[in-house]
């Protein structure tokens, strides 16, 4: 099985644009880690990668060759993000959305950092407001930091599906600060597994 695992930031803030749109915050970087799955989904290899919005044409391909597109809401920011910079209709690929999944199960949203911090007790290593800012600086030190955060991020985004996939369990503190622990199911599906079966042949 072929997996993508993928981050994006962006130029601009919401406040910064006219409507809710993400297709109109403009992408400044997208960070994914490919890689390959034995039978038993182990990791066989794998490696990060990056692309500026001038390269982004070359993420297609691993799009594409993908068994699962994996994100973190990203069919609701990322992908909406990435529409703008190609004809393939990108919401017709296989995607596996981390955020969804939760949200079908508890009925309501938990931040990645929420998670990542009880489920593996890391965290994420900056905020978003600050991917923009320095993306807005230009400087190579600056760019810099805008690359190692969403690479780190496709990496918390990687341990914590790859935990959910072999332990079936998260974790997050709710409103009263306790901790919670919740059942998920991220293994693939029969229909996912034929698929890719069918394409050996």
């Amino acid at each position: 099985m072929k997996e993508v695992i993928f981050d994006v930031e962006t130029q601009k803030l919401f406040e910064e644009i006219e409507d809710f749109d993400p297709g109109k915050l403009g992408l400044s970087i997208v960070s994914a880690y490919i890689r390959e799955l034995d039978n038993n989904f182990k990791e066989k290899e794998g490696r990060m990668i990056s692309f500026w919005e001038k390269d982004v044409s070359k993420l297609w391909p691993y799009f594409q060759e993908a068994d699962r597109i994996i994100g973190f809401n990203s069919i609701g920011f990322d992908i909406p993000v990435l529409q703008p910079y190609t004809q393939i209709p990108l919401n017709k690929l296989k995607h596996f959305d981390i955020l969804s999944e939760v949200k079908a199960i508890l009925g309501h949203r938990l931040s990645l950092d929420a998670l990542v911090s009880q489920t593996l007790g890391n965290q994420k290593s900056d905020i978003g407001t600050n991917a923009v800012k320095y993306w807005k600086s230009g400087d190579s030190e600056s760019l810099a930091k805008l690359q190692s955060y969403c690479e780190q991020d496709v990496a918390i985004t990687r341990d914590l599906y790859d935990h959910a996939l072999y332990n079936k369990i998260l974790k997050y503190k709710d409103k009263w600060n306790t901790l919670r622990e919740f059942e998920v199911d991220f293994s693939y599906s029969n229909e996912e597994t034929s698929q890719q079966q069918i394409g050996l042949f």
